[in-house]
């Protein structure tokens, strides 16, 4: 065991899986010689050859379309966008390909690919890198989406992304790479997709979070136990799409007071969804309106450093939505 963080982990899985398994790949612009924009795949190349890591021109519909191809022909390729705000020019072989293989062929066709992307806001990324894309692909049938956020569950996760039969996107918060370190097992426990994950236990308020928010959130429940008693139990779903209804629910249940956290735009966001289902399913128990809190629905993260922070949300506002919350 030895603490890691969340790159390093991504990064040791990957190499992992392609040490047990020869038809595992990578792809993607400049993941070869340069080890990607963020090193996540640094020395890779290096081992595994130009064959298995493979430099791509700067075109993300090509990248994902031939992984799609080399998946048909046995191989279990691993796509990387360089960035999550670049995914759009895949977009149709992401959801109109991928998703669908093996509905339209009634099982007979698999897809096992993986296409990591990082996102999220950060400071000086501007309008094209610093998107929250989720919710672009949170309602694709055939498709799992999901966005660990802690070390060991991103080790474990892009293992089962890359074991996975079909399509998984693997959504990496760029600006956790390197501040969320933890102990990282040589040998992880399996994480299976779909698994949520309840990081602290409270019986007064329930927080669902993921990414960044799930970090800076569980930083606020620990200040608001210390400071006033608050018992805030947090929630991090792990999967986007399928969501882990019942632990979200069981939770929920308990408290009777819900708050979901994201980095997202708040119209159509998976915050919405997670907000409906609890609304849906656990009405009855529930002692206040479900809260969400998320960014402002504008086009995207501004270059200047205050306007970025007041478009992601704050510990300030989110300390202010539980207390909020927790009077009602």
């Amino acid at each position: 065991m030895a603490t890691k963080n969340l790159l390093q982990a991504i990064h040791e899985g990957l190499a992992e899986e392609m040490r047990s398994d020869e038809s595992v790949m990578v792809l993607g612009e400049d993941v070869g010689r340069a080890g990607g924009v963020f090193r996540v795949t640094q020395g890779l190349q290096e081992e595994f050859g130009e064959a298995r890591v493979l430099d791509t021109p700067l075109a993300e519909s090509l990248i994902v379309g031939s992984a799609i191809g080399l998946s048909a022909n046995g191989m279990r390729p691993v796509a990387e966008i360089q960035f999550g705000d670049f995914i759009t020019p895949a977009f149709d072989q992401i959801v109109n390909e991928a998703a669908k293989f093996y509905y339209r062929s009634n099982g007979a066709w698999n897809c096992p690919i993986t296409i990591r992307a990082p996102y999220g806001a950060v400071h000086g990324g501007g309008l094209y890198h610093s998107q929250s894309i989720e919710a672009w692909f949170s309602n694709t049938p055939g498709l799992k989406v999901v966005a660990p956020t802690f070390p060991a569950d991103a080790k474990a996760m892009i293992k089962s992304a890359i074991r996975d039969p079909n399509p998984v996107l693997f959504l990496e918060h760029k600006r956790t790479y390197r501040l969320i370190k933890e102990d990282v097992p040589d040998d992880n426990p399996e994480v299976p997709i779909g698994e949520a994950r309840v990081h602290r236990e409270g019986a007064d308020i329930t927080v669902v979070a993921y990414g960044l928010m799930l970090y800076t959130a569980l930083e606020v429940a620990d200040k608001l136990l210390e400071e006033q008693g608050l018992e805030t139990e947090v929630v991090e779903p792990r999967t986007l799409y399928p969501l882990d209804k019942e632990t979200i629910l069981e939770s929920a249940r308990k408290t009777g007071k819900f708050l979901v956290v994201s980095e997202a735009n708040l119209t159509g966001s998976v915050s919405a969804e997670i907000a409906a289902v609890v609304a849906r399913e656990a009405f009855e128990w529930l002692d206040a309106p479900v809260m969400r809190l998320g960014s402002p629905d504008v086009p995207a993260a501004a270059f200047a450093r205050p306007m970025m922070d007041h478009f992601v949300p704050s510990a300030e506002k989110i300390e202010a939505a539980m207390l909020e919350l927790a009077a009602y």
